[in-house]
């Protein structure tokens, strides 16, 4: 299998100001890539970018909303302004929200779904055309919880399924054309979206959340995601956890969910 070349390339990243969105930009940008950066702060994203360019990277900063389809067409056109081209995208901007469906509002899951699901396939759908010009590529960070259940995270689960069914979907439609499509599904790391969580009435968690003890760094992940691309894969479990989550999720669904509800149904003392 031929390597994808990197050097010189235009990647297009989300979520991209901190954790690991910063970390894929980083690693890009250390392989020649030249970066387009889009994330809702501004100000961090300011900060990223001259980084970037202190370290000898061409990068741009879009501030955007990817829930907005008309704001991700407007970061398309103006990394094609900037840089004459875009070759690769990565959908990594999410959040998350850890509360029992009991106790959580709608707009919560909403809210997910809509920075999850349809912030990834917004800004998939703008940049399609260009992409597929250019016989690029197209990573999207799902999760575990893309795969396989995950006690207090409904709407975020059914987030990161939906982008299985329709990046798995996309890539029947392009993968003739010579476009990579590559889901990510890693387990914990250390990032900024658990803290960022809500609650189920939308307000930030307050209570710690629990994992496995074993987390990835950001760096750790965004290399694992670099040479996954690079070698074409279609699925990458960037992680021990993720791996054993996978075949256990498949061989063994009753004993994954009882182990998996042990280890995260602490949260929530409302649990049955």
């Amino acid at each position: 299998m031929t390597r994808r070349e990197i050097k010189g390339r235009v990647v297009l990243i989300t979520g991209a100001a901190g954790g690991l969105g910063a970390a894929l930009c980083h690693r890009y940008a250390t392989a020649g890539a030249r970066i387009a950066a889009l994330d809702l702060d501004g100000a961090r994203l300011d900060a990223l970018v001259a980084t970037l360019r202190a370290a000898g990277a061409e990068a741009l900063a879009l501030p955007g909303d990817i829930t907005d389809p008309a704001a991700c067409k407007s970061a398309v056109t103006a990394t094609l302004a900037h840089f004459g081209t875009l070759d690769g995208l990565i959908a990594n901007a999410g959040i998350s929200h850890r509360s029992l469906l009991a106790d959580t509002d709608p707009e919560v899951i909403r809210r997910v779904m809509d920075v999850n699901f349809f912030g990834a396939a917004n800004l998939t759908q703008a940049a399609l055309a260009q992409i597929v010009e250019r016989r690029g590529f197209i990573v999207a960070i799902s999760s575990v919880a893309g795969f396989s259940p995950l006690t207090g995270r409904t709407g975020y689960a059914a987030s990161k399924h939906a982008l299985h069914g329709f990046f798995d979907s996309l890539r029947s439609e392009v993968e003739g054309a010579g476009v990579g499509v590559t889901l990510v599904c890693p387990s914990f790391i250390r990032t900024g979206i658990g803290a960022a969580a809500t609650d189920g009435s939308g307000a930030p968690v307050t209570s710690p959340r629990i994992t496995t003890g074993v987390e990835s760094s950001p760096g750790e992940i965004a290399e694992r995601i670099f040479e996954a691309v690079a070698q074409g894969r279609t699925l990458l479990l960037p992680d021990a956890t993720a791996r054993k989550a996978w075949w256990l999720s498949r061989l063994a669904p009753g004993l994954y969910a009882r182990i998996m509800r042990r280890r995260v149904g602490g949260e929530f003392s409302g649990l049955l």
